[in-house]
């Protein structure tokens, strides 16, 4: 049975998501939590989107593999629904930076990481001093000087659209770097804080906090609005460009077609991905 968990965590303590020996990571810390559950040596979760070192995440999506009756087993004489009965069960195990939402039996067809149509983060900002919560620094940066949200919007227009987003992401051996950005916007929220939001078919390493550490000079008013479009046409890192801190960032939904479109969306972003590394 393949079943999909939902889940968020509070990103400060792990060393991103994907495992690492001798590192705390969320998967490692979501399988040991599962193998420990369903009593069985080890358990291997896919992910939506693997988050970096210290970024957050409201709206993670994962996927894995059990066998029906390694399920049963786990839920023992309890009487409710499979797969839900494990909802409790594990969050009873997990640590309390990591809670799973939901858990459902997926629907046929159904990748976490191939399916997804996008996934949307935000990064938040605390540019003004009325808006410095000592109880979010762990979820927004602080940032000393006022920003210009008009011109960052400016410079963000020109950078929606499928392009090579080499200049804003960290290279990995034998990867893409080609992404369609669906959406990058800033506004303000109730209380006053910078808001991104940045919305993709998928993301490279360090994507988004680099797009906002271009935008944060734009904003400051240390380069004009041309100069994000000027990086993006470069197709290569620029020292310039400050990639901002991780805590500031916060996966927040994950988005998939309707059920019946969910085998062919993954079947066409596998395909769409292999062409592209060609």
């Amino acid at each position: 049975m393949r079943i999909r968990m939902d889940l968020a965590y509070e990103g400060t303590d792990f060393h991103g998501w994907a495992s690492q020996p001798g590192l705390r990571t969320v998967q490692g810390t979501l399988e040991a939590a599962l193998a420990t559950l369903l009593r069985v040596p080890s358990v291997a979760v896919v992910c939506a989107g693997r988050t970096d070192t210290g970024v957050h995440a409201r709206g993670q999506v994962t996927h894995l593999e059990v066998d029906e009756d390694t399920l049963a087993g786990a839920a023992g004489r309890s009487g409710q629904p499979l797969p839900e009965v494990l909802l409790p069960r594990l969050n009873g195990i997990l640590p309390p930076d990591v809670r799973v939402r939901s858990v459902a039996a997926a629907p046929l067809g159904f990748d976490a990481r191939f399916s997804a149509l996008w996934r949307r983060y935000c990064y938040r900002i605390a540019d003004r001093a009325g808006s410095v919560d000592p109880l979010a620094r762990r979820q927004v940066l602080a940032w000393p000087r006022p920003l210009d949200l008009e011109a960052m919007n400016d410079a963000s227009a020109a950078l929606l659209g499928e392009h090579d987003f080499a200049s804003f992401c960290k290279r990995r051996e034998g990867a893409t770097t080609i992404r369609t950005l669906l959406e990058l916007g800033w506004d303000r929220d109730p209380d006053g804080l910078a808001v991104a939001t940045v919305r993709a078919d998928a993301f490279c390493h360090s994507m988004v906090r680099s797009l906002v550490g271009c935008l944060l000079a734009v904003g400051e008013g240390r380069r004009p609005a041309a100069w994000a479009s000027e990086i993006l046409r470069a197709a290569a890192r620029d020292p310039a460009v400050t990639v901002v801190h991780a805590h500031g960032l916060t996966l927040e939904e994950v988005r998939y077609p309707p059920d019946d479109e969910l085998a062919a969306r993954a079947a066409q972003t596998r395909t769409t991905r292999v062409a592209r590394h060609r």
